[in-house]
C-alpha cells in the first residue's frame, strides 16, 4: 500500500542559496551514511536545475571511494549526446572527483528504452535502499521521466526501472526509475527553481495527482524551492 506523501517546505531567497543548503545536506547525508556503513548511495537528477550543485560539489571534503552513484532516469540517446542527464553529471562533476568508475552506475538508455530499463533492474537488485535521491520537477508536475498519462510504477511490484515511450517532451524514449524505487531511500530532496514552476507547485500542494507526489518515502521528502511564494 503506497504511503501517503509527508512533505517539508524550505524556501530560499536566491538560487544560490538553495545550491548552498542543498550541497549542505548531501555532505551530511553523505557523512552519515559512510560511518552507518562505510558507502554512500545516491541517486542523481537530470535537467539544468542540478548542474550548478554538482560543480560545488566537486570541492567536497569526502571519502569519495565510498560514493556509488546511480541515476534517476535517462534519455535514450547516444552516451556522448549533451543531452544525457549522465553525460552531464559527468562533465559538471564526477569526472572531477575520485569516485571509482565501477561506482558510477550509469543507464545504458543508448540501447533503446526496453534494454536500458531491463539491464538497469538487473543493477539496482544489489541496492535495498537508496541513501539519498535528488529530484527536479517539471512545469507540468513532472519528476524524473515519470509523465502524466504514462505508468509512474507505483506499485511495489511494478519494475524497478520503467521504459518510456511517447514522452511529452523531447526525446520521447526515455527510462527512468518507477515512483515505488524512488520512494526506497532514507532522504528524498527536490530541488524546484524559478516562478515557472510556481503553477506546478500550487497544483502539488493543493493535493492534484502529480508524478511528484507519487514519490513517497517512508520520512517524507524535503523540497528546496526558490522563486517561488507559498499561499496558504
Amino acid at each position: 500500500m503506497t504511503n501517503p506523501q509527508l512533505c517539508r517546505w524550505f524556501l530560499f531567497p536566491s538560487v544560490q542559496a538553495l545550491q548552498a543548503e542543498a550541497a549542505a545536506m548531501i555532505a551530511r547525508a553523505a557523512e552519515q551514511a559512510i560511518a552507518r556503513s562505510e558507502a554512500f548511495r545516491i541517486v542523481l537528477s537530470g535537467g539544468g536545475t542540478p548542474r550548478p550543485l554538482y560543480e560545488q560539489l566537486r570541492g567536497l571534503t569526502t571519502h569519495w571511494n565510498a560514493w556509488h552513484v546511480y541515476f534517476s532516469d535517462e534519455r535514450c540517446v547516444p552516451a556522448d549526446d549533451p543531452e544525457r542527464n549522465s553525460f552531464m553529471a559527468e562533465r559538471a562533476w564526477l569526472a572531477h572527483v575520485p569516485i571509482p568508475r565501477r561506482q558510477i552506475h550509469t543507464i545504458p538508455a543508448e540501447r533503446g528504452a526496453k534494454a536500458a530499463a531491463a539491464a538497469y533492474v538487473d543493477t539496482l537488485r544489489q541496492v535495498a535502499q537508496f541513501d539519498l535521491v535528488l529530484l527536479g520537477l517539471g512545469e507540468d508536475g513532472h519528476t524524473a521521466s515519470l509523465f502524466r498519462g504514462h505508468d509512474w510504477g507505483r506499485k511495489d511490484s511494478s519494475p524497478a526501472a520503467l521504459p518510456v515511450f511517447e514522452a511529452p517532451k523531447p526525446p520521447p524514449e526515455r527510462v527512468s526509475l518507477s515512483a515505488w524505487r524512488l520512494s526506497r531511500a532514507k532522504q528524498v530532496m527536490f530541488l524546484v527553481e524559478g516562478e515557472n514552476k510556481r503553477e506546478a507547485v500550487m497544483n502539488w500542494r493543493a493535493g492534484a495527482n502529480i508524478p511528484a507526489r507519487a514519490i513517497t518515502p517512508r520520512h517524507g521528502v524535503d523540497v528546496l524551492a526558490e522563486g517561488i511564494v507559498l499561499e496558504e
